[in-house]
Parts: structure tokens; C-alpha cells; sequence
């Protein structure tokens, strides 16, 4: 018998006042999964609204349901789909998650909800009068 396998992957690009200082890729979690599934039944789960960036580097694992420090959770900016690919965008302003970055999440509230994706990366210094916008894909394969 054959089976499709569908596949779920991401990556960042996170820019500090307008330039790029890294792209990441990012991992999807078990809650993320199971959030999908329970989407393309009905829509009784909120759809993703809302980032979040965090202080704590240890690495994402598929089990996380939150970030491990989070220091800020903005609403999307913008949510587009093309194709199989859905691009999510949020912006934290200045003086908003200042500090020592090193984890991203995106959630489907303002405070708990279902995390879709977590993702750990190299230390950003996000300094009060620095914009931190992150664009982050998730392609379904």
C-alpha cells in the first residue's frame, strides 16, 4: 500500500530596524500537529494570532507547548497564504521584549492557546529603541 506523507517545516527571517540578522529554521510541535488535525475538522480552535519571543536557548522539542522565558507575545501583523505556504508576520516595537532573544513561538491566543511551532536560534540583542519584525513560514509538504 502507499501513503502520502505530509509534511510540515518552517523557517524565520528575523530583522532588527529593517535588517536581517537571522534565518532559522523551526520546528513544529506535537500540539502544533494535533492543532492542524483538529482545524481540518472544524474550526472550534482559534486560528494562530499571535507571536511570541522568549530568553530561554534550550532546544525546541516536539513535546513543547510553550516557550521556556517568554518576554513578550504580540498579535500578527499579517497572515497570507500562498500556495502551501503560509507566511505569519509580527512585529515587536521599541521597548517591547527587550533583552537577550533566543526563542520564538506562534500561538493561537494572547495568553496560553495551542502553540503551532517553536524555534531556538543564536542570541539577538533587541535593544528599547530597536523593531524586531519576525516573518515566519510554515510550508506544508
Amino acid at each position: 500500500m502507499l501513503y502520502d506523507n505530509l509534511n510540515m517545516t518552517g523557517h524565520l527571517s528575523i530583522t532588527i530596524n529593517d535588517k536581517l540578522v537571522q534565518e532559522v529554521p523551526n520546528l513544529v510541535v506535537s500540539d502544533g500537529k494535533e492543532y492542524v488535525a483538529s482545524r481540518m475538522k472544524d474550526t472550534a480552535k482559534a486560528a494562530m494570532s499571535h507571536m511570541a519571543i522568549g530568553t530561554v536557548s534550550t532546544a525546541a522539542a516536539a513535546s513543547d507547548s510553550a516557550l521556556g522565558g517568554q518576554s513578550s507575545r504580540e498579535v500578527l501583523t499579517s497572515t497570507t497564504v500562498s500556495g502551501t505556504t503560509i507566511t505569519y508576520i509580527a512585529t515587536f516595537g521599541a521597548g517591547i521584549g527587550t533583552g537577550a532573544i533566543t526563542e520564538a513561538g506562534l500561538f493561537n491566543a494572547s495568553t496560553a492557546g495551542d502553540m503551532l511551532c517553536r524555534t531556538v536560534f543564536a542570541v539577538i540583542n533587541k535593544g528599547s529603541n530597536d523593531a524586531m519584525t519576525i516573518s515566519w513560514n510554515v510550508q506544508v509538504s
